[in-house]
């Protein structure tokens, strides 16, 4: 058992990563392209407050086997968990929104299920979870198979020695107790949704396959390069654009092999949201991906989308469903929140605080969204424990190596709205090393809510702005300080030459709610801090977009007025019940006329 490095400060990335480890195999690229079963449905479970399926009366780890058979009732000590007379859950889901007695309930919840397997000696099978929050431990067949920590990013384990021929089963147990060492850390401004909540895949691959790939377009914007990794061994692969006339063939390997293509690809961009089919081939076997190439810089205080200026029209977006109660994690999910983001006027989004689901980055590349996605790095995590920090790094590695092939993403976030100290810029920039050195073709960015005040208005002095390429504003003029009348006549100044995005400002409003503009929580009041931010970022010389708080209105623990907010975040554009606010129309129209 890894034990928390209390006085450990910062050693190199390498030996972080080996003092702390989920056991989590590589990813493996496009999961869905790949043969397999999927594990989605129906699972049961045990609610497990006390973990005393985990832990003896000593407090020990049991040391039997985990889970001899599915009932559980092998060993006299664990009589009282049997799955098969246990209720389900649906997978993916949230426990919180599926039982009304698991609200607001953070702990341990066990989940198990059975599936029929005619198993291949010639295939390996591996075990994926596009994510569980927040901490999982997996077993197969009553063996345990790895552990993950991390609530918004996949996990997978290599599974093939624990299947069997014919009936198997899986067994989670499931922890969403916060605690002051995790990423995100225990206090947040969003709900804790516990459980299974993506979806679960059991992948049959050949022995040898293509594990992982990656394709752009070279900055000069005539070529393109990538590069294609097996799991093990080496051998011959044919990477194809049939739309572009484009083939290689290349001995692979284990590492990434790289390849490129003379071309001038027709370029992705918001308006025009061009995907060209991608075949990928060895020994026979096929993947299959849609790919966007475009090139993203900034210039100065500008940001160069295909080496033109760009003004990024944005929102803030939760992953919280427009379609049913709880987390969002389907299809039809990520096409409701986008699509009404377009009904809006928007050309991008910011996927907070986390990584979202893979549905949320695959359909922005398809409606020509450009998209701002960060990791959980939020307000005051221990940025002096080494662990914490590679804790926040498996997650940055996972949500890059998961997206890093979707036109759409152009700006990874390192982080939102965290204290001034040493440590967190050290933290935080090691972070911002580790991105550029995984993936060059995208920005750097971070939210900050650090500004100085000065006689003359707001100063962003802030020196994590120098470790990023975009600079992220929160300001919540008109809400938590100043009268929003105030907002317009506030002058800003900067000491980056670099370009700026407000990536939050915003305020409370109860849908249906009308009063006038002075009346706190009614939509007039909302409206009018909308006024008069627009106002004063129009004043902003190196403002080059915005993502205003929030679409659509979330649950937060944070947020109990009775009556007004019970315990859901008002600021949305939209309520919970999909209902349009006046601020709405505000924004809409700024963005027609921008």
């Amino acid at each position: 058992m890894i034990r928390p490095l209390h006085s450990l400060r910062f050693l190199p990335a390498l030996a972080l990563l080996l003092a702390w480890c989920t056991q989590a195999s590589p990813l493996t690229q496009n999961p869905s392209a790949r043969d397999g079963l999927s594990l989605d449905g129906q699972w049961h479970y045990i609610v497990d407050p006390y973990e005393n399926g985990y832990y003896n009366h000593r407090y020990q780890e049991h040391t039997h086997g985990y889970f001899k058979n599915a009932k559980m009732q092998n060993k006299s000590d664990l009589i009282e968990y049997n799955f098969a007379t246990a209720d389900t859950l649906d997978v993916p889901g949230d426990w919180n929104s599926q039982a009304d007695e698991l609200f607001f309930y953070e702990g341990t919840v066990w989940y198990q299920r059975d599936f029929a397997l005619n198993k291949d000696r010639n295939t390996e099978y591996r075990l994926r979870f596009g994510a569980v929050n927040y901490h999982a431990i997996v077993y197969v067949n009553g063996e345990k198979v790895g552990s993950h920590e991390g609530g918004f990013t996949p996990f997978e384990f290599d599974v093939t020695e624990q299947l069997k021929d014919g009936t198997n089963f899986v067994v989670v147990k499931v922890d969403n107790a916060r605690a002051r060492d995790q990423v995100p850390t225990v206090n947040t401004d969003w709900w804790n949704y516990g459980g299974i909540t993506r979806s679960v895949k059991l992948l049959a691959l050949p022995k040898q396959h293509i594990r992982d790939y990656n394709l752009h377009l070279d900055p000069s914007g005539t070529g393109i390069s990538g590069w294609v990794a097996l799991n093990e061994g080496a051998a011959k692969v044919s990477v194809r654009i049939p739309e572009l006339a484009l083939e290689t063939r290349l001995e692979a390997s284990g590492q990434q092999t790289p390849f490129s293509f003379k071309a001038t690809p027709e370029l992705w961009s918001p308006d025009n949201p061009k995907l060209y089919s991608l075949e990928l081939e060895h020994k026979g076997q096929v993947i299959k991906d849609r790919i966007g190439f475009r090139t993203i810089a900034t210039r100065g205080e500008d940001i160069l989308l295909n080496g033109e200026p760009i003004y990024l029209k944005g929102i803030s977006i939760h992953e919280e469903s427009a379609l049913h109660d709880g987390r969002a994690w389907s299809q039809a999910d990520a096409r409701q929140l986008l699509s009404m983001a377009k009904e809006l006027g928007v050309n991008f989004v910011r996927l907070a605080h986390y990584p979202h689901n893979e549905h949320m980055v695959r359909m922005a590349d398809e409606m020509g969204l450009l998209v701002w996605s960060e990791i959980p790095v939020y307000w005051t995590v221990l940025f002096e424990r080494a662990d914490v920090y590679a804790k926040a790094e498996q997650q940055l590695t996972e949500m890059i190596s998961r997206d890093k092939n979707r036109a759409s993403v152009i700006l990874w976030s390192m982080a939102n709205e965290t204290p001034k100290s040493e440590a967190r810029l050290q933290f935080i920039g090691k972070l911002a090393d580790k991105a550029r050195a995984m993936d060059s073709t995208r920005l750097i960015t971070a939210a900050l809510d650090t500004s100085s005040e000065t006689a003359e208005g707001k100063h962003i002095d802030d020196p994590l702005s120098a470790m990023v390429d975009v600079i992220g504003i929160n300001t919540y003029c008109g809400w938590y300080a100043q009268k929003p009348a105030e907002c317009a006549k506030l002058k800003w100044h900067s000491d980056y030459n670099k370009p700026v995005i407000i990536s939050e400002f915003g305020a409370g409003a109860l849908a249906g709610y009308h009063a006038d503009k002075d009346t706190r929580w009614s939509e007039d009041y909302q409206a009018d801090v909308y006024r008069h931010n627009l106002s004063m970022i129009d004043k902003m010389s190196f403002v080059r977009g915005m993502t205003p708080w929030i679409l659509k209105d979330f649950r937060s623990p944070r947020r109990p007025l009775a009556d007004i907010q019970d315990f859901w975040n008002r600021k949305g554009l939209v309520s919970d019940k999909g209902v349009k606010k006046e601020a709405w129309s505000v924004l809409n129209h700024y963005y027609q006329d921008k």
